[in-house]
């Protein structure tokens, strides 16, 4: 065995002995790792016995020759003559060492031994190159080296998973059976190409079960980065031990480049072309193809990260061809990635070549050409080729190197390195690349790699200091500064919840804030953050911010009290971030409606964190500084929609400030907070309020009008079942509406409250009798249509009418109750600050909709109507006193459906963003004299209800001659008897 320099080695020699025995003169002391073998042999062996033991020799070198002579049994010589003979039946080398030019001495075990723990313990690894798998295998020692590598005792445990191969997705379970009892288990993974293996620690994608003789390592959400070699290391019988399992994970499609993804090009310009299929590294074994191969030539380029198969196209094909690459390993389902190319005809339209950004090469009509992204950025860059030949704007899907890596880095501090250490260092490089960042892409790596930090912050408790805080404020005000309309509009299209999320975010790491860094304040353009350490002798919390218009909080005493009750001092975070508002989704809640509301431009977040907790039940007033009185006090919550996030007024309440012009808020939970103003909300107008009294009132003494004369005219004007079905339909419809107009106008002099049972009441009452008022108008309609369409099917009195009073009461009732078990728990049932359906949720259009459905099928009545009368035949028309009562429905509908589907459309209309105040005055108008026109128009233009007016009050005109009046006064009493005697004969049909 050859050997460096003046190297040594240190034996085991397994020895026959016979007799008595002490040790051998060169026996050292006994040290650190010299174990059971390096203690003296001080009992006595009875003659004739043969026993084997391990010596301890250290062998010295001066060259690098290996003597032959411990190839052999050796004879040693004897140590007094009354010694008996000592045979060497064979030598075990255990370690072998060398010194460097500094001294140190690098000593490594052969095959079979290893450094105890002990040992191993005290001295540093050698170089991670001079090492075996064995977790001790070679030591540095700067003195010299007194013991020796031990056998190694059988494997104490073994590890095992679920499988080798984990889809994407998947949960990988490593479990560790250990027979022996085990101490200072660490788990690790080596990643392919990365010479250090990577602690693996619990988080958000990993986790540690245990139990009797096992544990299991659970790894979710498997990806490519979790790929690689798993290491568990452990203690047991006083050696270190290290199990590994090699796990591979498949590519997914969007993990392969495809370099163009499509191409058209011009055979007349270029000859050939190239294609590109890149992957990036892993441990499982691709085979990469690509199809057909006729006239090209592929060729394999390996960069740092990846690995690209380049086909060379050197002639251009006649034809539109379809290149496909095809990635292949063992057991797996080959990937296949198809690249149409078209090739551009003579006459067909292109875009010419050009030369913004990238070089565009000529492109076909309604084709996207590609092209790589520039030098340290991943992704393509794309530009549409318009039908007409004219070049789109640029896209650009490019990612900076550099904030990807970060943002992958982030997303692999759930389970994997050391957080404490690696996060501060990721905070501080995010705030010098955020700089670079140019692209939607850019951003939303940017977002999500600030997201990532917080859950890990959050899932380990970790504290940041001053530092990291500042780096992670300043990386906020950059994103917050970036260009809206370029880069957080796009951001927003690929992940909507971007915005959210972020803020989330940033509320946890401003409250990891170490207590030894407080007080601790930051102020630049749109980031503003105060943080104090306050004493339990606190009385109570205020802060204000020099934004325009200035913004102060206050935190009552009395909420504090809770807190500090048991000596426990507190941190108060408060943070203004201006612009973000603009950035989170239009989400709106609690009768909020959606997207009507603008924000002031910022939002203000404060958090109270006690003895190493965050709470977030304590009364706080806000002062934004405005001083418009429709504002909504509202707060993020993030569990809104989906997770998604949405504007909530939950909690908060609008006051009037005490000696100011300004609105306070005033909330009942910590969080992050802002105010709403209306975008289209009509301001209060004395004009439109007068108008809408006026008009309400004048409508209730019309429909009581209406009553009275029904009350006069009644036995005359119901002589057949169609003028009784009409005016039994119109007499409900009065009474209907009556009461509608008289509960809502009462409802504007009760106080508004989300929760008011009174006002739940008012509104559910208004939204059933409004609806009823137009379900009666729809029964008139249909008796209409059947008379006019059945002419000679006689009509039951009792069931019609029974089926006109469901379809007049029972179906708005349940609109009514439907839309109230519905949209109440949700908070969009009543309006903001009014006792009525909600305007900007479906409350409102459960009331509209059918509106205008029976508006719409009184209009199909209609026509059918006047075609049917204008062409009648002589053999089915109506008699001529049901005739009459007939087009006494059909005048009363023609004037009547018109105005109430203008009405309600332009209650509609008012819900449009930035409508005039034209439509509010006339939709006021309308709906407020809605009484005055059934009496006009259904009511006392009827020529039965004036005649009979007209008879009942006749006897008030002096008479001409007492003859004439008694002959009168005979006719008209003898007429009325008979008139009444045919009614009741008819009525009882």
């Amino acid at each position: 065995m050859a050997c460096p320099a003046a190297p040594w080695l240190l034996l085991v020699m397994p020895l026959a002995l016979l007799g008595s025995l002490v040790a051998p003169a060169f026996q050292p002391e006994q040290g650190q790792a010299g174990g059971e073998s390096g203690q003296q042999l001080d009992q006595e062996i009875g003659a004739g016995e043969s026993v084997l033991v391990s010596a301890y020799v250290h062998l010295e070198f001066s060259d690098k020759t290996w003597p032959p002579m411990f190839s052999r049994n050796l004879t040693l010589l004897p140590a007094s003559a009354s010694s008996s003979l000592k045979t060497l039946i064979g030598l075990s080398l255990t370690t072998e060492c060398n010194v460097d030019h500094t001294g140190y001495s690098h000593c490594s075990c052969l095959s079979g031994y290893q450094w105890n723990a002990s040992v191993c313990s005290h001295h540093l690894l050698c170089h991670p190159q001079h090492q075996s798998h064995q977790p001790c295998g070679c030591l540095v020692f700067s003195h010299p080296v007194s013991g020796y590598c031990q056998l190694l005792p059988p494997v104490p445990g073994n590890l095992r998973l679920n499988s080798h191969v984990q889809m994407p997705g998947d949960t990988l379970n490593l479990t560790l059976r250990i027979s022996q009892e085990a101490t200072n288990l660490t788990w690790f993974l080596r990643r392919p190409g990365k010479p250090t293996p990577i602690l693996l620690q619990k988080g958000t994608q990993v986790s540690l079960t245990s139990s009797q003789g096992q544990v299991v390592l659970s790894i979710s959400h498997m990806s490519r980065y979790w790929a690689g070699e798993y290491i568990s290391c452990f203690e047991a019988q006083g050696f270190r031990w290290e199990l590994r399992q090699v796990v591979k994970v498949p590519l997914q499609q969007k993990e392969v480049a495809r370099i163009p993804e499509k191409l058209s090009i011009s055979c007349a310009t270029s000859s050939g072309f190239q294609l590109s299929c890149c992957i990036p590294r892993t441990h499982l074994a691709y085979t990469a193809a690509w199809s057909p191969e006729e006239g090209s030539q592929a060729s394999l380029l390996t960069t740092s990260g990846s690995q690209c198969l380049v086909l060379a196209i050197q002639r251009c094909p006649a034809a539109d061809t379809t290149y496909t690459c095809v990635l292949q390993s063992q057991d797996l389902d080959p990937l296949r990635f198809p690249v149409p190319v078209t090739i551009i005809q003579d006459g067909d339209t292109t875009c010419p070549e050009n030369f913004s950004v990238v070089a565009w090469n000529v492109t076909k009509a309604g084709h996207v050409a590609e092209a790589p992204c520039p030098m340290n950025k991943m992704g393509v860059v794309k530009r549409p080729c318009r039908p007409d030949g004219i070049w789109g704007p640029v896209q650009t899907d490019c990612t900076d190197l550099g904030i990807l890596a970060l943002c992958i880095k982030a997303k692999l501090q759930a389970g994997q390195g050391r957080p404490a250490e690696e996060v501060p260092q990721i905070l501080a490089q995010l705030q010098r690349r955020v700089g670079v960042a140019s692209s939607p892409s850019d951003l939303v790596a940017l977002l999500s790699t600030v997201k990532s930090l917080s859950e890990v912050v959050a899932e380990d408790r970790m504290h940041l200091d001053r530092s990291a805080l500042e780096d992670l404020l300043t990386t906020t005000d950059n994103i917050l500064d970036m260009n809206i309309s370029s880069l957080w509009t796009q951001a927003q299209v690929q992940k909507p919840t971007e915005g959210s999320h972020f803020l989330l975010a940033v509320e946890t790491l401003v409250r990891s804030l170490s207590p030894e860094d407080q007080p601790f304040s930051f102020n630049s353009s749109n980031v503003l953050l105060q943080s104090q350490f306050f004493e339990p002798t606190l009385p109570q919390y205020r802060i204000s911010f020099p934004t325009q218009p200035p913004v102060w909080a206050e935190i009552p005493s009395h909420s504090l009290a809770p807190l500090v009750h048991n000596g426990t001092n507190i941190s108060i975070t408060s943070l203004v971030l201006q612009k973000l508002d603009h950035l989170l989704p239009s989400n709106y809640a609690q009768g909020l409606g959606d997207s009507f509301y603008a924000t002031d431009g910022l939002v203000l977040v404060i958090s109270i964190t006690a003895g190493g907790q965050a709470f977030t039940q304590a009364e706080v007033i806000m002062d934004f500084g405005d001083t418009n009185d429709f504002l909504h006090c509202v707060f993020w919550d993030h569990k809104l929609f989906g997770g998604e996030g949405g504007w909530s007024g939950e909690g908060c309440r609008a006051d009037a400030a005490i000696a100011s012009p300004a609105t306070w808020c005033i909330c009942q939970h910590l969080t992050a907070f802002s105010i709403l103003m209306s975008r289209q909300t009509v301001p209060e107008n004395p004009v439109l309020d007068l108008l809408s009294q006026v008009g309400l009132g004048s409508s209730i003494l019309a429909l009581l009008v209406c009553l009275g004369v029904y009350r006069l005219v009644w036995r005359v004007v119901v002589r057949n079942k169609v003028a009784f079905f009409r005016h039994a339909a119109l007499l409900n419809m009065v009474i209907c509406l009556l009461a509608a107009d008289t509960i809502f106008l009462g409802a504007s002099f009760l106080p508004p409250g989300y929760l008011s049972p009174l006002c739940l009441a008012t509104t559910f009452l208004t939204h059933f009798f409004y609806l009823a008022t137009f379900f009666w108008m729809l029964a008139q309609a249909l008796v209409l249509a059947h008379q006019l369409l059945f002419v000679f099917h006689q009509l039951s009195k009792h069931r019609v009418l029974s089926l006109m009073v469901i379809l007049g009461y029972l179906c708005p009732l349940v609109f009514a109750s439907v839309t109230l078990g519905f949209y109440l728990p949700q908070g969009q049932y009543l309006r903001e600050g009014k006792c009525w359906l909600d305007g900007k949720g479906g409350a409102f259009y459960t009331f509209v909709g059918p509106v205008l459905a029976i508006v719409g099928v009184n209009g199909l009545v209609l026509a059918t109507a006047v075609l049917k009368l204008l062409r009648p035949s002589l053999s089915e028309g109506p008699p001529v006193e049901k005739r009459q009562a007939l087009l006494g429905v059909i005048k009363a509908l023609l004037i009547l459906t018109p105005i109430f589907g203008l009405t309600w459309g332009l209650g509609l209309a008012t819900l449009l963003e930035e409508v005039s105040t034209v439509p509010h005055y006339i939709f006021t108008t309308l709906n407020g004299f809605q009484g005055v026109f059934i009496l006009l128009f259904g009511c006392l233009t009827d020529k039965k209800v004036q005649e009979a007016l007209r008879k009942r009050f006749c006897s008030n005109q002096p008479p001409n001659s007492t003859i004439s009046l008694a002959t009168n006064e005979t006719c008209i009493l003898e007429q009325s008897k008979r008139s009444e005697a045919s009614h009741e004969e008819r009525m009882t049909d």
